[in-house]
């Protein structure tokens, strides 16, 4: 990955965007694809749509959530604890202990989520896997009232760890999942705009995929793509005690992978893999007997039906702070996704 993308990708990952509130992260899509995109709009939910070619009659959308989990807060009690509710999903064991921010209208305020201390729970409180709800977040305030004058019923709260490169070329973030997304379709576009291709392409940066794929829903009926390449995360199942019988064998650094099942098109999923091998770079393929449950379940029945095709990257530990994968892995994605794009045309066949 070279330095640009790089920087490119932690400032991403690095910008807070949970569900409903990724107006930053937006904003920092927008900045790096305008350079090369012959138009950027922006719709009345967020999503954020770079395009090259728009008028041509063959549009094809890649699509790349830009949402991330975390949580709103609901009440502040009068001792200056503040309770919240989830956006997207968690487990409270991760949750319990982990440092936050909370987004408020004057910049972010450090917090803890707090939990009992272990040494003061009960039996029966140890055996039990904690819940959100049993949670609080501490900001260090007095009371509920000098609470209330830093934070608001409302604001949104993320996870405070930040990108870190591992070994080699693993990296770590609370975010990749999916931000990276928008990473991959940005660089795919990116890499078309130097070439000759026989289509309009759509790079959209879309909202709010973790509480129900609302953003690829609204993007795919408004710019009526005939073919659609989504972009999110995979389970890597390189990890002691995976069971590779429920998902396959995916692993970090083996390639981006290619959804085939249900939810793909035939023909999508042929010519990707055709594009991995004239390109030479590792792929691996997943089975999907039903929906995918990501951005591609929209997609494809959008107005009348959509070409929908699914690129995963690997990755490990998914909806915590420490997700980790491989760099190699993202580029060559954005690379599949382009050289798919730039072998099509309005005479390729999508009937299955």
């Amino acid at each position: 990955m070279d330095h640009s993308t790089l920087e490119f990708l932690k400032t991403m990952v690095n910008t807070p965007g949970p569900s409903g509130y990724e107006q930053a992260v937006q904003a920092v899509y927008r900045r790096y694809v305008q350079t090369y995109a012959d138009t950027v709009t922006t719709d009345v939910l967020g999503n954020v749509t770079a395009a090259i070619n728009p008028e041509h009659p063959l549009r094809v959308m890649l699509a790349g959530h830009a949402d991330e989990i975390g949580f709103q807060i609901r009440y502040i009690a009068d001792d200056g604890s503040l309770y919240f509710g989830q956006i997207g999903g968690h487990d409270g064991v991760v949750a319990v202990g982990q440092r936050v921010n909370i987004h408020t209208a004057n910049g972010p305020i450090s917090g803890v989520l707090g939990r009992k201390a272990i040494h003061l729970l009960e039996a029966g409180e140890r055996d039990k896997v904690p819940r959100t709800d049993d949670l609080w977040i501490d900001i260090g305030a007095i009371n509920g009232d000098e609470a209330k004058k830093v934070v608001a019923i409302g604001d949104c709260v993320t996870y405070a760890p930040e990108f870190q490169m591992l070994q080699g070329t693993r990296a770590t973030a609370r975010s990749f999942d999916n931000k990276m997304g928008c990473v991959v379709v940005a660089e795919a576009l990116r890499l078309l705009k130097e070439r000759s291709v026989q289509c309009g392409v759509f790079a959209v940066a879309n909202v709010q995929e973790e509480i129900g794929l609302r953003g690829a829903r609204a993007a795919a009926y408004a710019i009526a793509p005939k073919v659609g390449i989504a972009t999110d995360v995979c389970h890597a199942m390189d990890f002691p005690g995976a069971d590779k019988k429920k998902v396959g064998d995916i692993k970090l650094g083996a390639g981006p992978v290619i959804g085939r099942g249900a939810n793909i098109n035939p023909r999508v999923f042929e010519l990707l893999v055709a594009a991995a091998i004239k390109l030479d770079i590792p792929y691996q393929i997943e089975a999907l007997p039903a929906g995918t449950g990501t951005d591609a379940n929209a997609m494809q029945v959008s107005q009348g039906g959509m070409a929908t095709g699914l690129i995963s990257v690997p990755l490990r530990y998914m909806h915590t702070p420490c997700e980790v994968m491989d760099l190699d892995d993202i580029s060559n994605a954005a690379l599949l996704m382009a050289e798919f794009v730039a072998g099509i045309s309005q005479e390729t066949n999508w009937i299955p």
